[in-house]
C-alpha cells in the first residue's frame, strides 16, 4: 500500500508549518525530536491555544527509523540497549532478523488509562500452566523509540505519572506479577500539556521534563483572524489545505533529518558551558539537570540552523525553556520565571538579547 493511500485512509492532521505563532512551543518540540535525550517538554497554557494540535502535527515531520519486523517493542536491530529480550535471544542464536523502515510512532495516553494498559500485563495462568512468560505489551512498549503524549498531564493520577517518569528516566519498563518479572526497553520522548487553571504539577514532577514551554492566547486581532481562517480552510477541505503546505512540510522534515545527522559534530565551547552552569548556580537551580538540558538544547538548536558551533544567541533562545520550571517559586514574585532567566543571562554573558550573536 503506497504512502498516499495510507494518508488518505487516516484522520487528516493539521500541518505543523501552517500553525501560526506559538514559536516557543514549536521550537521546544523540534529540539526534542532532534535530540530525544533533552528529556521531553511540558507545555502549559490557556484552553484553545493549539497545544494538542501542534503536538499531533509533529507526526508528519518525524523521520523514519529501522525496526525489527513484527516486534511489539520497535526494537533497534543494531543497538542492544533498545532491543527486547526476544530480539537479543534471536541474535544470540544467530538468527537472521527481518528489518523494516517505519515512522517514529506517537502514542496518546488517555486520562482514564489503567496501570496495566500503560505498563502491560503478564498472563499468570499461562505462566503457571505452560511455563512460558506470556506478556501483553502496553503503551510504554508501543512508545519505545517514539513519542508518548499525555494531554492534561496535570489531571493524570500521580501514581501513573510516577510510572511514566521512572520509565522515561531509566529507559526501561519492568512489570512484576506474582514473582514473575519482565523488562523491556521504553525510550521515548515524553510530551505533556495542560492548563494551569486545572492545577499545577508537583515541582519534582516538573523537574523531570527537559523543557517547559508556555503558550498564551494571541491578542493581535489580525493574527486571530488568520488563525480562524486557517482552521476553517482545513476543516472545509483537509486534503487541499495539506497539499498547499506539502513543500514546506517536506523542507522542515529534511531540515530535522540533517540536524539529527550533524548533531554529534556540534561543538559547545568550554567558556559557554561555564557560563551556563554559572547561570544555573546563581539562580539556585537544584541538581544538574538544568545544566545538562541547556547544553543539549543549545547544540540541537545549532544543528537545526545547520551550524557546527553553538553561539550565545542559541543559549539565550533555549535557556528560559530549560530553566524556568526549575526555579524555586516565590509566592510574592509576579515576574515570569523566563524573564528572570534572561536577566541572569544578560548579567553573566555581559550583554542583552539584541547584542547576542
Amino acid at each position: 500500500m503506497n504512502k498516499e493511500l495510507i494518508e488518505e485512509n487516516q484522520r487528516p492532521i493539521f500541518p505543523f508549518t501552517a500553525i501560526v505563532g506559538q514559536e516557543e512551543m514549536k521550537l521546544a518540540l523540534l529540539l526534542n525530536v532532534i535530540d530525544p535525550k533533552i528529556g521531553g517538554v511540558m507545555i502549559m497554557g490557556d484552553r484553545g491555544t493549539g497545544k494538542s494540535t501542534t503536538v499531533r502535527a509533529l507526526v508528519d515531520l518525524l523521520p523514519d527509523i529501522q525496526v525489527v519486523a513484527d516486534d511489539p517493542f520497535n526494537s533497534d536491530p543494531s543497538d542492544p540497549e533498545l532491543m527486547s529480550e526476544e530480539v537479543r535471544q534471536r541474535i544470540r542464536n544467530k538468527e537472521e532478523l527481518s528489518i523494516v523502515n517505519t515512522k517514529i510512532s506517537m502514542v496518546d495516553l488517555p486520562l482514564g488509562a489503567t496501570e496495566d494498559r500503560v505498563c502491560g500485563t503478564i498472563d499468570i495462568e499461562k505462566a503457571l500452566t505452560e511455563g512460558v512468560k506470556a506478556f501483553e505489551p502496553g503503551l510504554l512498549a508501543k512508545a519505545n523509540r517514539g513519542i508518548l503524549y499525555v494531554d492534561e498531564v496535570n489531571l493524570l493520577d500521580d501514581h501513573l505519572v510516577d510510572v511514566l517518569l521512572d520509565a522515561a528516566a531509566s529507559g526501561w519498563n519492568t512489570v512484576e506479577r506474582e514473582g514473575i518479572s519482565i523488562s523491556h526497553p521504553a525510550r521515548f520522548i515524553l510530551i505533556g500539556s495542560g492548563n494551569p487553571e486545572e492545577g499545577e504539577l508537583r515541582p519534582q514532577l516538573l523537574d523531570r521534563f527537559g523543557m517547559h514551554a508556555q503558550v498564551g492566547t494571541v491578542k493581535d486581532a489580525e493574527l486571530r483572524v488568520k488563525i480562524v481562517e486557517q482552521r476553517s480552510s482545513f476543516d472545509q477541505d483537509p486534503k487541499e489545505f495539506r497539499d498547499a503546505y506539502k513543500l514546506s512540510q517536506e523542507n522542515l522534515s529534511q531540515q530535522i533529518r540533517q540536524a539529527r545527522e550533524c548533531l554529534p559534530s556540534v561543538k559547545l565551547d568550554y567558556d559557554l558551558r561555564v557560563n551556563i552552569s554559572k547561570i544555573c548556580s546563581e539562580l539556585n537551580v537544584d541538581g544538574l539537570r538544568g545544566d545538562i538540558v541547556t547544553n543539549r538544547a543549545a547544540k540541537a538548536l545549532a544543528a537545526l540552523g545547520g551550524r557546527d558551533q553553538v553561539t550565545p544567541k542559541d543559549i539565550l533562545t533555549v535557556i528560559p525553556l530549560c530553566l524556568r520550571h526549575r526555579l524555586r517559586k516565590d509566592p510574592l514574585e509576579s515576574i515570569d520565571s523566563g524573564l528572570l532567566v534572561k536577566e541572569k543571562f544578560s548579567q553573566v554573558f555581559g550583554y542583552t538579547a539584541k547584542s547576542a550573536n
